[in-house]
């Protein structure tokens, strides 16, 4: 296993205001990369650049080839975005949400065989297959989020906050099932606030602040890092 997605130099502008400055990253494949740091540091801008929702400077490049600038180029090419909030679909079942996620997938057998994994692997969503989305609890609604994601058959998984809002015991249910996800060989990119528990999840992890990376290394460095502990771990959630 090598590097699946290599960034050198990437920028985002927005305006004249530079949001992402110069950053390079390497994403090791089957590994937890996590991307840490405060609130308007730049986290969730930098994969919605990888993602090809904003427009960015700099090279991409995906098992050694340019990764595509176009949104639905960068789907199809298995880099899939988990976006914050959730943002599932009230309205519709639990199980034409996750049908939706898989609108790269032409083939109906391959679709029920992706619904039957995302089954298995949740079994609270088979349960509720048939209830209207809208009406999930928080944590439910962030596994069915995931699920949706898993549908479209990502090679590297993003995942932007997906612990926000969740009580601390549906938090832990989510990152064991992140790690779960990991061990199934889907490479994962975890851009969080709570720092301890991303830190003790992951393999590699960057701290971005005002746009750029100030410090990387190992979880566990990270975990016994003063300066990241001081910065990031006294306040993250559920200590």
């Amino acid at each position: 296993m090598g590097v699946i997605l290599d960034i050198r130099g990437l920028k985002v502008f927005y305006g004249i205001h530079e949001a992402v400055c110069g950053v390079d990253m390497e994403i090791n494949e089957g590994e937890i990369t996590a991307v840490i740091g405060s609130n308007g540091a730049g986290k969730t801008t930098i994969i919605n650049a990888i993602s090809g929702m904003v427009p960015r400077q700099g090279e991409i490049r995906y098992s050694g080839a340019p990764l595509p600038a176009q949104a639905n180029r960068v789907v199809r090419q298995g880099v899939v975005q988990v976006p914050e909030g959730r943002k599932i679909f009230a309205g519709l079942t639990v199980e034409e949400n996750l049908t939706a996620g898989a609108y790269t997938v032409k083939n109906r057998k391959e679709i029920e065989r992706l619904l039957q994994e995302q089954y298995e692997m949740f079994p609270r969503l088979k349960e509720r297959r048939r209830q209207d989305a809208g009406t999930l609890s928080g944590g439910e609604q962030q596994m069915l989020a995931i699920c949706r994601g898993l549908m479209a058959k990502p090679k590297v998984l993003m995942l932007d906050e997906p612990s926000l809002g969740l009580a601390p015991v549906v938090v832990n249910e989510v990152f064991h099932n992140i790690q779960r996800i990991c061990q199934e060989g889907i490479t994962v990119i975890l851009v969080e606030q709570n720092a301890k528990k991303s830190l003790s999840i992951c393999d590699r992890a960057y701290v971005i602040e005002t746009g750029r990376v100030v410090i990387s290394g190992t979880g566990g460095e990270m975990l016994e890092n003063p300066e990241v502990a001081s910065a990031y771990l006294g306040t993250a959630r559920d200590q």
